[in-house]
């Protein structure tokens, strides 16, 4: 097959009239597609309270409206995340509010680019179930969600009533190879994690229940081509993983490409960028054409940076329908990386920006309130590497609010412990995705900032030994290290997402680089006999497996989150009123001048010999390292992480 297609000039469908199509009719259809937005419309970096080129749908509309004018024949998707994700979207959710008739500011920007349908992500989950189906309304494109149902309470699946509308078949007359005009009946079907029964419970239980994604799409995709539909287009929030089939699998696209009659994939939710270097080598994926199982499919990164499409190759069948002869699946990036400069390749769209401006202009007033001070700088450049204040500030909030809502309660005198994960620390969002905030006035963009998601606190109450394996899937984030070698070695996973390597403050431990993980990303137990948690203590004395402690966390991790063992809502003890981040700020006010240094409660245990090991930070970190500091900076790499080794 070939690996590119002809793509025609632009012309108008409404003077020519429908053919019947002959056995050599071809045409071209290139589906456009946008995910994990986040509420990023507009260039502008809420936290850093100032412009950036590297997001917003204001400057993925100009992406769109090119990718349109190169072809005759387009449609545009979005795979959802779109109302969670930063503080524009939690003033509207929680400090404003949508009163009837209001139209969401996400959807006064998506309305003016002719999308024809919406897919539902896990985060639109995140401000409940009413907020959600209120802002919905405001769009002018309908909304999909296959594998979502209502809780009718008979643990019969085989009863469900769908929450939302499964599929959409759409017909469209489109423009053939030789001019002639054709209706043609596209099919699109969504889906979402089944993970949001843990994810979101608070909001969804007893309300939703979720089917698995595969099983869904063995149902619904043979109804969908029973009604009519000619191609069918899969719109999943889920990612690119495993080729072997667990059940309820969260990131499902590789298997999803297995289901008979799917022509094409519009993935997202890990926001990452497919096709790319990131999936070579897994079966049956080629990046060079950007397919998946021969499926052509593309994942468009997040927040606006890329727009994702798939050029599809259709050839009428001898029935008088269509099938797919050839297709591949691409992205376009709204900046490109030159050296350590960051260079927009497109101008944000007027229309967009002009569309939200009141609710842009309103959220940056609400984010710039100041609620008090810190008397040192906090940044997360080595979060990953070291105990952090832009943790510790965190725990240390969290610790203070639960010892507080324990008294005179059953609770009372057990030790509390405090968990929590550097939210912005690089990887896949880039070189400038860290939170560093001056020393002196701290306002409610530094504590969006320090506490990326509007979670609610939970409390688990814990044995030592459980404490012991939640640090020890945390420490999966690291490569095991050879002490024989004196090269340097790379010490983090990019597999590993930091929001889930997770620092437990009350407690002190090691962390032992020299011995294999014991789970693996996705929370397997992988080296049942290794150890990588050592030394751990509670107040000078080593934690006993039997031991006691309250943990405080958010609802997402304790309700199974990042797949860490133990941790599935059964050991819930507080469900807490507050957001971790209102927590934060809270205390803050209370304090009202914050030292947020971190206590240094843990480190990486140290190894014999001349052993370093080298990682991906910010190129800025290299001006806040101390003379003595056992960090080094090596240089900038060719995608603008500045590169730095510890010894050991």
């Amino acid at each position: 097959m070939r690996h590119s297609l002809r793509l025609l000039p632009v012309f108008s469908l409404a003077v020519l009239a429908a053919c019947t199509p002959t056995a050599d009719t071809q045409l071209q259809l290139r589906i456009l597609a946008t995910t994990d937005l986040h509420m990023h419309i507009v260039d502008y970096d809420y936290y850093q309270d100032q412009p950036s080129v590297s997001l917003g749908l204001a400057r993925t509309a100009a992406l769109i409206r090119t990718a349109r004018s190169e072809v005759s024949n387009s449609v545009l998707v979005d795979n959802g995340d779109l109302l969670q994700g930063n503080p524009l979207g939690d003033f509207i959710a929680r400090e404003r509010g949508l009163r009837a008739g209001d139209v969401h500011p996400v959807y006064k920007a998506m309305n003016l680019l002719d999308y024809t349908v919406g897919n539902i992500g896990n985060h639109e989950f995140n401000y409940g179930l009413d907020f959600l189906d209120g802002s919905i309304k405001g769009a002018n494109f309908p909304y999909i969600s296959a594998n979502v149902f209502h809780d009718d309470g008979d643990h019969d699946p085989g009863n469900d009533q769908p929450y939302y509308r499964q599929y959409l078949i759409v017909e469209r007359q489109l423009l053939a190879d030789d001019g002639s005009s054709h209706d043609i009946r596209v099919g699109f079907i969504g889906f979402v994690p089944p993970q949001i029964m843990n994810w979101d419970r608070t909001n969804l239980q007893g309300k939703v229940v979720v089917h698995d994604i595969i099983d869904t799409a063995h149902e619904v995709v043979p109804r969908m081509k029973a009604a009519g539909a000619d191609i069918i287009i899969a719109i999943p929030h889920s990612g690119l993983g495993a080729t072997e089939r667990q059940g309820m699998d969260e990131n499902a696209v590789w298997l999803l490409s297995t289901v008979p009659d799917i022509n094409a994939i519009m993935f997202g939710h890990s926001h990452r960028v497919f096709p790319s270097e990131t999936y070579a080598g897994i079966t049956n994926v080629d990046i060079d054409k950007g397919t998946i199982n021969g499926v052509p499919a593309t994942m468009p990164g997040s927040w606006g940076s890329h727009l994702g499409y798939v050029d599809l190759e259709l050839t009428v069948s001898a029935n008088g329908g269509w099938r797919v002869t050839n297709g591949m699946g691409r992205t376009r990036p709204i900046v490109a990386q030159s050296g350590d400069e960051i260079v927009p390749l497109v101008e944000p769209d007027a229309q967009v920006l002009a569309a939200v401006r009141e609710e842009h202009n309103a959220a940056i007033d609400y984010v710039r309130t100041a609620v008090g001070e810190i008397s040192a700088p906090i940044n997360s450049f080595f979060a990953l590497v070291q105990d952090d204040p832009s943790i510790q500030i965190v725990t240390d909030a969290q610790k203070r609010y639960v010892e507080r809502l324990i008294q005179g309660t059953e609770f009372d005198g057990l030790p509390v412990l405090s968990a929590s994960a550097p939210f912005k620390s690089g990887g896949r969002s880039g070189s400038d995705y860290f939170t560093d905030i001056p020393a002196g006035e701290i306002a409610l963009k530094h504590i969006a900032d320090l506490y990326l998601y509007p979670n609610t606190l939970r409390v688990a109450k814990l044995t030592g030994a459980e404490v012991r394996e939640w640090l020890e899937m945390s420490a999966g984030a690291f490569r095991q290290i050879d002490p024989r070698l004196d090269s340097d070695q790379e010490l983090l996973d990019p597999a590993y997402p930091s929001y889930n390597f997770d620092v437990i403050d009350g407690v002190d431990y090691r962390i032992d680089l020299t011995v294999p993980r014991r789970y693996d990303s996705d929370g397997k137990l992988v080296s049942p006999h290794s150890q990588r948690i050592v030394e751990l203590s509670f107040a000078g004395q080593p934690v006993e497996d039997a031991q006691a402690f309250l943990v405080a966390t958010n609802n997402y991790r304790a309700y199974g989150g990042g797949a860490f063992p133990g941790m599935d809502g059964s050991n819930i003890v507080i469900v807490a009123p507050d957001t971790n981040r209102d927590v934060l700020a809270n205390y803050i006010i209370e304090e009202g001048i914050v030292n947020p240094s971190a206590d240094g409660n843990w480190s990486f245990a140290p190894i014999r010999g001349d052993v370093s090991v080298i990682f991906s930070s910010s190129p800025q970190a290299a001006a806040v390292l101390a003379p003595a500091a056992p960090i080094q900076h090596l240089g900038v790499d060719a995608n603008g992480f500045g590169r730095y080794r510890i010894q050991l």
